[in-house]
């Protein structure tokens, strides 16, 4: 599956389960009308059951320049949550999750569905709010490595 080349986002939460982030690469549309994201999460990692507890994701797609940032939040460093989110600037839309505000777009999305598949818990989410686009290259990760597109 490295070789499977895909954007990089980070898909965060917040709300009563608390805060959360995890760099990702398992997004996609799934329909323009509702608008609908699907998302899949590793279930080894036990934090990630924040996300359908909160009931609500942000889909933050990066650009080149926050490459940095997708390093810290899949995990190098080794930061505690606070401390990936300090890396970088946010803000709120309608759901309450955390919006990166310079990614190239953010979805707010509510859960609509969520359940297990293989390894992964896939989730999918309308969206209910989005973040202003910007200007900048794509991060793709393939191969295990990140390119500029």
């Amino acid at each position: 599956m490295s070789h499977f080349a895909a954007a990089v986002c980070l898909v965060t939460t917040d709300g009563p389960a608390g805060l959360r982030g995890v760099t990702v690469t398992s997004v996609c549309s799934v329909s323009d009308d509702p608008a609908t994201i699907l998302v899949c999460l590793n279930q080894s990692s036990a934090a990630n059951v924040r996300f359908e507890q909160n009931g609500v994701f942000a889909v933050n797609v990066l650009a080149d320049r926050n490459e940095a940032l997708a390093r810290v939040f899949a995990g190098e460093g080794n930061l505690d949550v606070e401390g990936r989110f300090a890396a970088g600037r946010w803000h709120r839309l309608e759901s309450g999750a955390p919006i990166l505000d310079d990614a190239l777009v953010s979805f707010d999305c509510r859960i609509i569905d969520s359940r297990p598949v293989a390894t992964h818990r896939v989730m999918i989410g309308q969206v209910v709010a989005l973040a202003e686009p910007k200007a900048g290259g794509s991060l793709v990760y393939r191969a295990r490595s990140y390119h500029v597109v």
